[in-house]
């Protein structure tokens, strides 16, 4: 069965929300982390902690209906995540996001993957690609997430800024988490989306691959390849069939 994706009219997203300049310098953003979308309670990250890989804390979302497990590396971080509940999930503050949709398609047709972006030490406020802001609950007021405009378009990953990223191992003090893995990884060094993408990419995809904080290459299923340290040692992991996940190293 295929994905019927509803899509919005362009110029019915647009009157809804603010759009962001596309000039930017690629070294002025850095990967903050990226989610892949799991069954409630996310029991395929068990595959990673039974490889040696150590779990940070856990991080609900309240008001958006999410909640995610998380493994932290020095610079970036990998979440797993799952709506637990669908109203909230659905209600008119969250519904824009589409992450409703996402999750509950994610084995039909809808890509699962979310890209987050945030600005590098000293870049100033520049976001990476057209954008709405998404003001979630858990978050105060005055505080806002740039959400790609192609946010309605599921066979994409969900794009995503946040003004206050940083490094994990840059992290007050009380909201250190673990860093250090059995297996020696520190630093996601490289980033490849696999999947079924048509030849023509939103604009806010492509701004992204822009700015060279990931790759793309056309794929039967959705899969996604992190490359770490540089892939000196030149071993490989594959997750497959519980998570659509290959850990290079």
């Amino acid at each position: 069965m295929v994905l019927e994706v509803c899509q919005l009219e362009s110029l019915d997203l647009r009157s809804r929300v603010s759009l962001s300049s596309f000039s930017f310098e690629t070294m002025a953003f850095e990967l903050d982390h990226l989610f892949i979308c799991t069954d409630i309670n996310a029991w395929e990250a068990e595959t990673l902690v039974s490889f040696g890989l150590v779990e940070g804390s856990s991080n609900p979302h309240p008001g958006q209906g999410t909640a995610n497990r998380r493994f932290f590396f020095h610079n970036a971080m990998l979440e797993f995540l799952w709506v637990h509940n669908p109203e909230q999930a659905k209600s008119e503050q969250i519904h824009l996001t589409r992450l409703w949709e996402r999750w509950t398609n994610r084995k039909n047709g809808a890509c699962p993957f979310g890209i987050c972006l945030r600005p590098a030490v000293g870049s100033g406020d520049t976001i990476a690609f057209s954008s709405w802001a998404y003001r979630p609950p858990y978050l105060p007021q005055t505080t806002s997430i740039a959400v790609g405009t192609n946010s309605e378009v599921l066979t994409e990953p969900m794009l995503f800024q946040i003004p206050f990223g940083q490094r994990p191992d840059r992290y007050p003090t009380e909201k250190l988490q673990p860093l250090e893995h059995s297996v020696g990884w520190r630093e996601i060094t490289r980033v490849a989306l696999i999947g079924p993408y048509a030849k023509g990419l939103s604009p806010e995809l492509q701004a992204v691959i822009d700015t060279n904080q990931m790759k793309l290459r056309v794929g039967i299923d959705y899969c996604v390849e992190l490359g770490f340290d540089g892939e000196e040692q030149g071993k490989q992991v594959d997750f497959r069939p519980q998570l659509p996940l290959i850990m290079s190293w």
